[in-house]
């Protein structure tokens, strides 16, 4: 076989798999009414910022209700849908569960203009859990949630029961790193999102370039929106979002956490703002978790910390049994 014929017929495969994943990829509407949550979806009205919006949330009780209710906020890549295994187990174990997708993710509505900050989000969730008359929750969050989560700890101390943080960004300062970029930068840079960028991201970020069939459905859930004629305002409000992120950092104020807080850490994990606009030399220096998690732990207050060996930015989709374990035998304390 001629060098010629071989590169060839490696083309051929490459784009018969690329156009068979693009088949699987199908146009998803701004508020996701054409995806199904693997439970009913509840809707909030909020008047906020001179505009109604609507906050979607999953409310799940279980059948012999302890009287103990978690809430679980999601990162910025996804939504309340990808808790699913979570939410089963917790109410195996007697918990009422709440998923709320912020404003401007999932179901949730999102707006043209909105000036977005942790605090603003972390009044939302309170007001949902007043309307739900919830005094106190165990308050859980991945990734973006883990900062939001952090943040609602420290304005609603007496709601929340405990904190439980699922490798969460933050941990650093990337400001003192990373060169500033404007939201139209950001806004932009999510234009051009695809389905091969998105995987690509998520393949080399969060799973270390081992991909599993199963994590197919959260890369072609962003996919679909760009194939929406809504996508530049889902994607005005990821730039808006990634600039709450970058200019809003929760670091500094670990040390004034009250609740009892449980970090669980993927090691391997190596997420971090603003990676792709800093050298070499300084990019290695960013989103170490075997590091960040150890830090953290000492910097919070009554905190402890279970590390998962070989696990990305995901415990609870790769290794679920490694997170459910501790954060089930935490909630029981």
């Amino acid at each position: 076989m001629t060098k010629r014929l071989l590169l060839l017929l490696v083309f051929i495969c490459s784009y018969q798999f690329t156009n068979a994943q693009d088949k699987e990829v199908r146009n998803l509407d701004i508020e996701l009414s054409n995806y199904q949550y693997p439970y009913t979806v509840h809707s909030l009205s909020l008047h906020i910022q001179e505009q109604a919006l609507k906050m979607r949330y999953m409310d799940v009780k279980p059948d012999y209700y302890k009287g103990e209710t978690i809430v679980l906020m999601h990162g910025k890549n996804f939504n309340g849908a990808y808790w699913e295994t979570t939410i089963n187990a917790l109410t195996k174990e007697g918990f009422r569960v709440i998923v709320p997708d912020q404003i401007g993710f999932g179901k949730s509505s999102k707006p043209t203009h909105f000036q977005y900050s942790f605090q603003q989000l972390a009044q939302n969730t309170k007001t949902l859990l007043d309307t739900l008359k919830i005094d106190k929750a165990t308050i859980l969050g991945h990734s973006m949630g883990g900062m939001l989560a952090t943040r609602f700890a420290l304005m609603y101390p007496e709601v929340t029961e405990k904190l439980v943080l699922e490798n969460p960004i933050g941990l650093e300062d990337w400001k003192v790193k990373v060169p500033y970029k404007s939201v139209e930068w950001w806004y932009q840079n999510e234009l051009k999102m695809n389905l091969k960028g998105i995987k690509k991201y998520q393949l080399e970020n969060y799973y270390a370039n081992k991909w599993k069939p199963e994590y197919d459905q959260w890369v072609n859930l962003l996919a679909g929106w760009t194939l929406n004629s809504d996508y530049e305002t889902i994607a005005w409000n990821a730039a808006l979002t990634y600039d709450m992120i970058f200019t809003q950092p929760v670091c500094y104020e670990f040390e004034n956490v009250t609740s009892q807080t449980l970090l669980i850490i993927g090691v391997r994990d190596r997420t971090a703002l603003g990676k792709p606009l800093v050298s070499d030399t300084v990019r290695k220096t960013m989103g170490l978790y075997n590091e960040l998690g150890k830090k953290t732990q000492k910097n919070i207050p009554n905190a402890e910390l279970v590390e998962l060996e070989n696990i990305g930015h995901l415990p609870h989709i790769e290794d679920f049994e490694g997170f459910i374990k501790p954060l089930i035998q935490f909630l029981k304390k």
